[in-house]
């Protein structure tokens, strides 16, 4: 093998950039059994039109056409080949940004800037990747291969968004198995080139082509032979030409149906290796990708290195997939051949072997891997929950909320709810998501379990862990979340990773029983200790209410301080669109109307206003809160109408959490003072409500009403009704008009 092995012990950051190099670099075309497609790429790269789409079923060579065309192409070319791990959108915008970022050194920090969760993806992540393209420098080549392994609507919407961005003289170029639902409307605009599998599959000089390669001639009546029973199938055509040069004569059997003739054909070249050499192919291609150290680890061998090296050297279907040969993958039919086999010769190593693989990736620090191998095995349940337990947060936090959700419906509630610890992190990630009825749901579920153990997330224990998710969500009232918090603050050491958010909770709760100073303390202290441990969301929240408490005692210019740690941390960890950035928002409008600058204000009143629909009744005391600041901003900048809606949004809340203590009489305060200081005129119309501004982000996309309410889980009639509200609310009779006045009011797009 060319190329420096690597380690048997790979440290995590360079096992993620290892994986991440492999994943965006063009692999070279094949060596061997490989028949030039500069026709076909020129004729698609001459064509003008922004979008290539190589659409033909598996073996028909379309990752060698994209690695053909990228090594001829004069323009920079943004690589990324697509798995199953992509199938997230949070994951799939940064994995573009990447590319992107690869070719442009201006977007260097775009990777960090798309991430977020739920509509932010599409409203903020998206439109920010697409602005990057259209204003790219240079004209460039985005290419994608695989894209069959995108299943999730939501990739598709954010793609959607993200393709309308590839400027004039730029081309997006896919290759897929099937049809690419980008296309239709491409080439409906005239602004689509296709390549299909007649395009790609082989003519008798193809055939002859590939023999070349070999020391068996083909003579014109063989070729002619060979592509009529192929049908000019160009993996068939490859293998038959390996086979050929092992038995020293053109094959005279290649006929039937594809995967037959695969299954054949694959098993004829392999009977012809050495038998450790079929053992390896067989038993690596559990493997998505392989290399040698992970390869050692899974057969619990020490010459994998050596075994990649003649594989590499022979007409084997392995690609490598970087420069220095460090990882490889199997061709995708010659994996699902050897798998095959596998499973008919030795059945019974397939879950050690993955289980194997898992237990090297969650050594190198990277259980997200370790649980896809581990999530199809009913004897590793346990441990795939454990390991679910341990990455669910931090997942979550990335933005790949997706990803946390697929892999909970695979191990399903039983298995959550037969570990209480990943029960109380369910309930958490619908929480803060502002998935109010879900949280609901994993809470109740808690009530009723015990647990002895010590969980995996890092908290003291799972009463602590079960008394926090209890107190943020506070559905008995302001003393039973004190209580709660009191518990988890006594619980939960000074080296917990749990100790901020306890401290937090401790003052939030203090809040509710109108203990501010108590409060202040509590606060101050979980802000040292989430700066410390880099926890933007608790010191984002902390700090946000430090700056209410000190605007409300006069001290402005500590109000001001805790806001600037505040909106850094916002801003660094592109956390927008997250609930407990909705305060910090509403501060910082506050804070500008102190000091008359009207610009700031409204600019961060938009931001406030479109984070709001993740802040819902799944925190109530945060829900209510931040619509109550909001309203009294609103109302100090003469906007009646907006406030009076953000009082009826708090009314919503309490009829579900009435029992929030001092900040229902903050509430009833204000309402007093809007009643004996109601007037005429009232200036502004009513804002968008947080269903309107959940729908918002999908106008951007060419998906119909029905389409758009299977998203958002709701009637078409409903989805009618909000697009009717929303045009009459922004001033416009169509979607394009209601995207660019959202646009230009910072509703939807990159930023304000």
């Amino acid at each position: 093998m060319r190329g420096d092995a690597l380690s048997a012990e790979t440290p995590e950051v360079e096992l993620e950039q290892q994986l991440l190099d492999a994943k965006l670099s063009a692999p070279e075309p094949p060596a061997r059994g490989y028949v030039s497609r500069a026709a076909q790429i020129e004729a698609a790269r001459s064509s003008g039109r922004r979008f290539v789409g190589v659409t033909a079923p598996a073996g028909y060579g379309k990752s060698s056409l994209l690695a053909e065309w990228a090594r001829r192409d004069s323009r920079p070319v943004a690589w990324v080949s697509l798995d199953r791990y992509d199938d997230d959108p949070a994951a799939l915008l940064t994995l573009l940004a990447e590319a992107f970022a690869r070719i442009e050194p201006g977007a260097a920090r775009l990777p960090q800037r798309v991430t977020g969760h739920a509509a932010a993806l599409l409203g903020r992540g998206a439109p920010l990747l697409a602005t990057a393209l259209r204003h790219a420098p240079h004209p460039f080549v985005l290419m994608l291969d695989d894209l069959q392994e995108l299943r999730d609507p939501a990739c598709h919407d954010v793609l959607s968004v993200v393709f309308a961005g590839i400027p004039a003289g730029s081309q997006l170029v896919a290759a897929s198995r099937g049809e690419q639902q980008h296309l239709p409307r491409a080439r409906a605009d005239g602004d689509a080139f296709a390549i299909t599998a007649n395009d790609l599959a082989l003519d008798e000089a193809g055939a002859r082509a590939i023999f070349a390669g070999t020391q068996v001639p083909l003579s014109p009546e063989d070729a002619a032979e060979l592509v009529e029973r192929t049908e000019g199938w160009p993996v068939g055509v490859v293998l038959a030409a390996a086979i050929a040069e092992e038995v020293g004569e053109a094959p005279k059997t290649v006929s039937g149906d594809d995967r037959y003739v695969a299954d054949y054909l694959y098993r004829e070249s392999l009977v012809t290796l050495p038998e450790h050499q079929q053992r390896f192919l067989r038993r690596t291609a559990v493997l998505d990708a392989i290399s040698a150290p992970l390869c050692d680890a899974v057969l619990e061998t020490h010459d994998a290195q050596s075994m990649l090296q003649e594989l590499d050297a022979s007409n084997v279907f392995i690609v490598p997939l970087d420069r220095s040969r460090g990882w490889y993958r199997y061709h995708a039919l010659y994996r699902e051949f050897l798998l095959g086999e596998l499973r008919r010769l030795e059945p019974e190593a397939l879950p050690a072997l993955q289980s194997r693989a898992a237990s090297w990736f969650e050594q190198q620090g990277s259980p997200a891997m370790a649980i896809e191998l581990l999530l199809d095995q009913p004897d590793e349940r346990a441990r795939t929950v454990r390991l679910i337990a341990a990455t669910a947060l931090p997942s979550y936090q990335a933005g790949q909320f997706a990803t946390v959700q697929r892999w909970m419906t695979a191990i399903g509630d039983p298995a959550i709810e037969g570990y209480p610890p990943l029960a109380v992190l369910a309930g958490w990630v619908m929480a803060l998501s502002g998935q109010a009825t879900e949280a609901a749901r994993w809470a109740s579920v808690l009530e009723r379990v015990t647990y002895e153990g010590r969980p995996d997330d890092g908290s003291a224990s799972f009463e602590s862990a079960r008394a926090m998710l209890r107190s943020v969500m506070c559905p008995a009232g302001p003393a039973q979340a004190l209580t709660d918090a009191e518990f988890a603050c006594a619980a939960e050491p000074g080296w917990s990773p749990w100790r901020d958010q306890a401290l937090l909770l401790l003052g939030e709760a203090r809040l509710l029983i109108g203990d501010t100073e108590g409060a202040a303390t509590a606060l101050g202290e979980s802000a040292a200790i989430a700066s410390a441990t880099g926890n933007a969301e608790g010191l984002i929240l902390s700090t946000a209410e430090l700056a209410l408490l000190s605007m409300d005692d006069g001290r402005w210019d500590d109000a001001t301080a805790h806001l600037t740690t505040a909106l850094d941390a916002v801003d660094e960890q592109h956390m927008d669109d997250y609930a407990t950035a909705v305060l910090a928002f509403t501060q910082s409008a506050r804070l500008a109307l102190h000091r008359g600058d009207l610009v700031a204000v409204r600019r961060e009143l938009t931001r406030a206003m479109r984070a709001r629909p993740a802040c819902t009744d799944a925190i109530p005391y945060l829900a209510v809160r931040a619509r109550l600041q909001l309203a009294k901003v609103h109302w100090a900048i003469a906007d009646h109408s907006t406030a009076h809606h953000l009082l009826r949004e708090i009314d919503d809340i309490l009829l579900i959490r009435p029992d929030l203590g001092a900040l229902v009489d903050q509430v009833d305060d204000f309402r007093r003072f809007v009643a004996a200081s109601e007037q005429q005129g009232e200036q502004g119309g009513p804002p968008l409500t947080p269903a309107e501004l959940r729908l918002l982000p999908y106008l951007q996309t060419h998906l119909t009403v029905r389409e758009i309410g299977e998203r958002l889980f709701v009637s078409r009639n409903t989805v009618s009704s909000e697009l009717g509200s929303i045009y009459r609310k922004l001033g416009v009779s169509a979607r394009s008009e209601a995207v660019d006045r959202a646009t230009q009011l910072g509703l939807l797009g990159s930023g304000l």
